[in-house]
């Protein structure tokens, strides 16, 4: 199984309001860069959208290690609430739906083709890669502005 490393990041201008991702893959030298933009979303489906579409660019089953600096995902598999949701009906402790279903739905369909480990970077920080990921979300936002 080929070893790929997918660098992603999310950003919204409001919340809800423009937003964009960014995705970087990295496998051996070669590495190819992504993003995309949505009209009305929120900061977390961008955080979601960008691991999401950084995983449909793979051809074939993939080991990949996933860095992003949203809590919001990376804690949602590295603290397992994404099982605890899944034997849950997908609803939270309170009992209420989780936000965003169908994207960690679509998230987890992805991880049952790839072997992903989840990796939390400090955002905004001196990760050159992490900060490259955000330039492509925001940048996205600033060509629909």
């Amino acid at each position: 199984m080929k070893k790929v490393t997918l660098y992603t990041d999310g950003a919204c201008s409001g919340n809800p309001g423009k937003g964009g991702w960014g995705a970087v893959l990295i496998y051996k030298d070669y590495q190819k860069k992504f993003s995309g933009f949505e009209p009305e979303t929120t900061n977390n489906q961008m955080e979601l959208t960008a691991v999401i579409e950084g995983l449909k660019k793979l051809k074939e089953p993939c080991e990949v290690e996933i860095y992003t600096d949203s809590a919001y995902v990376c804690n949602a598999f590295v603290e397992n609430w994404i099982e605890n949701w899944k034997l849950n009906g997908f609803k939270n402790a309170s009992k209420k739906s989780i936000s965003n279903i169908e994207l960690w739905k679509e998230l987890l369909s992805l991880c049952e083709i790839h072997k992903a480990t989840f990796f939390k970077v400090k955002g905004h920080a001196d990760n050159e890669l992490n900060n490259l990921c955000d330039k492509l979300a925001t940048d996205e936002i600033k060509k629909h502005s």
